[in-house]
């Protein structure tokens, strides 16, 4: 994939949410290749700071209320080729549920030591360094 490609295509934004000790994963109903289990995330929209995107892909997606808080890097992601970019955010408001049902299947808030059975394949270097210390015990 060339770097012409990249720009054609929307990056996508997601939102690393952690609240009470847990964080926020979303299956969605078509997987994109081996992801299955993934953060709340969408496309950019022209115009439109990655952060903005997390919050209101969040919004649309869960119905929670978050704001941005750090942005923790982007990547190509190795399975999509997708511009991905990683936003920490924290919960406002509203209590998490599938709000696009077309999108999603389910969510599940998890604790860090299960992250390894929703993401066998891993996460991005550092979203697993933000979320091992937010979430310690």
């Amino acid at each position: 994939m060339t770097h012409q490609d990249l720009a054609e295509r929307p990056g996508i934004a997601a939102a690393v949410i952690v609240h009470e000790g847990r964080v926020l994963l979303v299956r969605r109903r078509v997987g994109e290749g081996r992801l299955s289990w993934q953060f709340p995330a969408g496309e950019v929209e022209p115009g439109e700071a990655r952060e903005a995107a997390a919050v209101r892909e969040t919004r649309e997606e869960t119905g929670l209320e978050v704001a941005s808080v750090e942005q923790l890097g982007e990547r190509v992601h190795p399975n999509t080729g997708r511009l991905m970019s990683y936003t920490a955010c924290e919960v406002l408001g509203g209590t998490a549920h599938v709000a696009d049902a077309e999108e999603l299947a389910e969510l599940a808030w998890v604790a860090l030591g299960e992250i390894p059975r929703y993401v066998p394949y891993g996460l991005f270097e550092p979203v697993q360094q933000y979320l091992d210390e937010a979430l310690r015990t």
